[in-house]
């Protein structure tokens, strides 16, 4: 083996080999069971960030676990076509090429465009993933637009529709009005910021008079353009100041429209005036009023956000209102909607129905593709009434047939479903799933799998033109269906068979209503088992956190604070780093600050760690916690970690290549801690197997650590050297063969979170240990270790642990009273226990020989020991004397020197805390942690006091 492990040299090589022989494959045997677990598709446009590292790891983790314990394991691979995010790259792209935009070329050459994009730029994810040596079967790789999905949407959308579940209709969406699209909740992206609050003047009409006499009423707004739509002002029934204005008539000022005064507990009599404005058609709030109350909804606005010449009037079921004109004056007509706001407040001023403005921090949704303010828009859009499928979805996870990890998601999911709305799957894009509906030009709406079956279902000869829609469905639409569309369906497959319901999902809690939720009900309204029950799409969701930087903040290219997974694998220099994370920033300032925190973060840039060890930090950071704190200091100390395996595995085929290791015959005696060791083993085995099983990767990763470095690195190797030193050759052969043993098993226990190192240490270990090594063996096909009872020794570990005791004792001494490591010891024992002296004569030349000592001898109760440096050992004394080991003056002076610091620590502590003054006004936890520093300094200071007259005494 070589010295050092150089990750870069053999990661790329070694995938490549993996992929090519087909390991990730399903085996086909499911003797074992089957396994699956599904990849929630990343955007068609993105690259690997710390979300999909994080998340990705644990699904590789889990697959190549599994796939060891014999089962025909699928990790189905594929990519989301992203609806706006991809059109938009693909529109810039054109931009920058100087071609027509995709309204000039039309949609059949614009969507021509976006796949040849997509075979040239639309694989950098996969590519990337690849790197964390994903164990996806490649060979089933899919895309949300691929013919097989296409052909399962469109499926979908039909059945959905003939059972009554899918319809059209005009309702309130989150509307951008620089992409023209309707975008979910999840695109929209609130805000904080500095605004006003303007109070305005409302007439009553017919001479009615308030309580104080006032010919009006005052109602507060952050968005005065929308009183041009206003169709009621809403007062809480409880209010005694305005009880006798309810059904009363107002004058909408500007437009002197008649609107009425209602009642509704959506009005908050302690909040402003207790009046609020009703916009059913621009605000999500007011149309949940104007549905209870049955009033007109009147759209004030173009999809441009301009404000238009006459509203738009419906009823609250979405029809046209012809008997109510809302004519709009014509000073504001074709004002952009920020332009109407200052206009309609300077007119309202002028006509002096301005009461006040207050300055106020609100909050306000953003696009978070377009960057624009969204406006609550009235739209045809597309819906499924959902609350029939949810109903169905909350019993599979009330009765356990799917189980949130950690459990307390299972309340955000409850939330969520229990007050569910319809789902708007209608987007205004070209890029995406064309809605399988055609209009006639009578208005009617005909929908099937393609306008043959249209016509002939519907008797429409050729003399019928019909348009399909030209909308396309919520990427949300498609990634519901995932678990069962990329298995074949709507064919019943043998992998949809055999690999359906899929066994875990593993995705963040910001998507369990936008994604899980959602293919919960479509997956149990679609499949079911032979007796007809739903078919859930999953077993179990394990939900992660998420990554977050140091400080705990978000990652974002705007804070500077991101840092890619590849840049940890390969490293970066600082150069690359800040050209990478400043580069494309508009202001020079923001630049500046993220180019100086930088600097100051990576003085040096990133040192490359290899990918074992940013997965095993992965590992060990997936706690039960909603938000991760990132560390790279742990990164460090991860790739010390694997280094120390490398370290360790050379030194075990130095010790056992070309020697008798007792596998083909021949007498094998085992040492103490041949028998400690494999039994320490047996218990990591049953713990990390339990905690991959219960999901608790942190805790897998730390029992991994703690075995590896502390019991086998730390002392197994150095209790292996006397006896491969100076053993009997059948004590040489035991230990040979347990190191060995030890080791490539191990390695199997590790491969599923650190593949690479894994399997380069194991190709050399495995021959030694026996181990099948025809041709394209590999250790991920390998079986799983399992604990072995017959292996337990507690015996042997109790006494491991004294002999580790006895010699951490002595390195203890030799610590605190500076003696060199290799200087021989004489080391005397009293008040030895029956037990301890079995110990000691069992084990006297290991204890010589690891502590470095001359002799040990026993004391008798007669005996006076001298003055010496002593350490506990459960009830038993060990002394070593110190005449000889040191210079007595230097080391009084020494001593002295540290007394009168730890003196003056005491004296300067015990004076803050006898200050009232301070005692007074310091937090108890200040107090406490004072009180904490005196209780240290005043054992140190008796701890140098003892020591002091110990050496005086020599």
């Amino acid at each position: 083996m070589e010295k050092t492990f150089n990750p870069s040299q053999i990661e790329q090589a070694m995938y490549n080999a993996w992929e090519s022989k087909g390991y990730f494959k399903p085996s086909g045997d499911n003797s074992n069971g089957a396994y699956c677990i599904m990849i929630p598709p990343p955007n068609v446009t993105g690259s690997l960030h710390m979300g999909h590292a994080f998340q990705q790891t644990i699904m590789d983790a889990l697959t190549r676990y599994k796939r060891m314990l014999g089962k025909n394991t699928l990790w189905q691979v594929g990519t989301d076509h992203a609806g706006i995010a991809t059109q938009m790259v693909v529109e810039r792209k054109l931009a920058a090429a100087g071609l027509p935009d995709r309204h000039a070329m039309g949609r059949d050459t614009f969507i021509e465009k976006v796949w040849e994009w997509k075979a040239e730029s639309g694989g950098t994810i996969t590519s990337q993933m690849r790197r964390l040596g994903n164990s996806v079967d490649w060979d089933k790789e899919r895309f949300t637009m691929d013919d097989g999905l296409s052909n399962a949407v469109q499926e979908v959308f039909v059945r959905l529709y003939e059972d009554d579940l899918i319809y059209r209709g005009k309702r309130l969406v989150n509307w951008d009005p620089k992409l023209h699209t309707a975008i979910s909740d999840l695109e929209v992206e609130n805000k904080e910021q500095r605004g006003h609050f303007w109070h305005l003047r409302y007439p009553l009409a017919d001479g009615v008079k308030t309580l104080d006499g006032k010919d009006y009423i005052v109602v507060a707004t952050t968005r005065p353009e929308t009183m041009l739509g206003d169709t009621a002002v809403a007062v809480n029934p409880d209010d005694e100041r305005y009880q006798s204005l309810i059904g009363k008539d107002i004058l909408l000022p500007l437009v002197n429209r008649r609107i009425t005064i209602i009642a509704d507990e959506h009005a908050d009599k302690d909040k402003g005036s207790g009046c609020v404005k009703i916009t059913p058609a621009h605000d999500f709030n007011d149309y949940e009023v104007g549905k209870r109350h049955g009033l007109t909804m009147i759209n004030v606005m173009t999809p441009d956000a301009t404000i238009r010449a006459t509203g738009e009037c419906f009823f609250t079921n979405g029809e046209e209102n012809t008997a109510l004109e809302a004519p709009i004056p014509a000073e504001f007509a074709g004002l952009e909607r920020f332009a109407a706001r200052k206009a309609i407040v300077a007119a309202l001023d002028a006509l002096g129905l301005l009461d006040k403005v207050e300055e106020l921090t609100n909050t306000l949704p953003y696009g978070d593709r377009s960057g624009v303010v969204i406006e609550p828009m009235l739209t045809d859009q597309w819906y499924v009434r959902v609350a029939p499928m949810a109903k169905t979805a909350i019993e599979a996870v009330e009765n356990g047939d799917i189980q949130f990890v950690p459990k307390q998601y299972e309340n955000m999911y409850y939330s969520w479903m229990r007050d569910i709305q319809d789902w708007c799957i209608s987007r205004q894009l070209w890029w995406g799933h064309r809605i399988p509906a055609w209009y006639a030009a009578d208005g009617k709406v005909y929908v099937g799998r393609n306008e043959a079956e249209v016509r002939a279902k519907h008797g429409l000869d050729n003399s019928v033109s019909l348009r399909q829609d030209n909308d396309v469905l919520d990427t949300w639409f498609s990634s519901a269906l995932w678990t069962f569309s990329t298995l074949g369906w709507p064919d019943n497959t043998e992998d949809l068979k055999t690999f359906h319901p899929t066994d875990v999902l593993v995705t963040g809690f910001d998507i369990i209503f936008f994604w899980v939720a959602r293919m919960i009900m479509m997956t149990m309204h679609f499949i079911k088992d032979e007796n007809g029950k739903p078919q859930v799409p999953f077993k179990t969701v394990y939900v992660t956190g998420l990554i977050r930087d140091e400080n705990g903040d978000k990652m974002s290219k705007s804070k500077g604070n991101v840092i890619d997974p590849l840049d940890m694998i390969d490293g970066i220099s600082l150069e690359d780093l800040l050209e990478k994370r400043t580069s494309n920033m508009m202001q020079p300032q923001l630049a500046e600050k993220i180019g100086n925190q930088t600097k100051k973060q990576f003085p040096e840039g990133i040192e490359a760690t290899g990918t074992d060890a940013l997965r095993f930090t992965l590992a060990a950071l997936a706690s039960t916690g909603r938000d991760i704190n990132w560390d790279m200091k742990r990164l460090e100390g991860y790739r010390n970690f694997v280094n120390k395996l490398w370290n360790a595995s050379r030194y075990v085929t130095m010790m056992t290549e070309d020697k008798d290791t007792g596998l083909c015959g021949g007498d094998i005696e085992l040492s103490l801690a041949d028998h400690w060791i494999l039994s320490q083993y047996q218990e990591t085995v049953t713990q990390f197997r339990q905690y991959l099983d219960s999901y608790r990767f942190d805790m897998a990763a730390n029992t991994l650590y703690e075995f590896t470095w502390n019991q086998f690195c730390d002392w197994y190797l150095e209790l292996t050297k006397p006896v491969l030193f100076k053993g009997t050759e059948a004590q040489q052969r035991g230990t040979r063969q347990t190191l060995v043993t030890v080791l490539e098993s191990l390695l199997r226990l590790m491969h599923p979170i650190m593949p690479f190192i894994t399997e380069e240490i194991w190709q050399r270990v495995a021959p030694l240990a026996k181990k099948d090594f025809s041709a394209g063996i590999s250790i991920m096909n390998q079986a799983y270790p399992e604990a072995d009872s017959a292996l337990i020794n507690t015996a042997a570990q109790a006494d491991i642990e004294w002999v580790k005791g006895f010699i951490l004792a002595i390195r203890n001494i030799r610590g605190e009273m500076d003696i060199a490591p290799t200087k021989p010891l004489p080391v005397l024992l009293r008040n030895l226990s029956a037990e301890d002296s079995r110990r000691l004569e069992q084990n006297r030349a290991l204890l010589l020989n690891l502590a470095k000592l001359d002799s040990i001898t026993v004391l008798t109760d007669a005996d006076t020991a001298p003055a010496s440096a002593t350490q506990l050992l459960g009830a038993m004394d060990l002394l070593i004397p110190m005449a000889g080991l040191i210079d007595k003056d230097a080391e009084l002076s020494r001593i002295a020197k540290q007394l009168e610091k730890m003196q003056q620590e005491v004296s300067r502590v015990a004076g803050k805390l006898a200050n009232e003054g301070f005692v007074a006004k310091a937090p108890e936890a200040v107090l406490a942690k004072e009180r904490e520093k005196l209780a240290d300094a005043e054992a140190a200071v008796a701890k140098l006091l003892v020591q002091q007259a110990q050496i005086a005494a020599l």
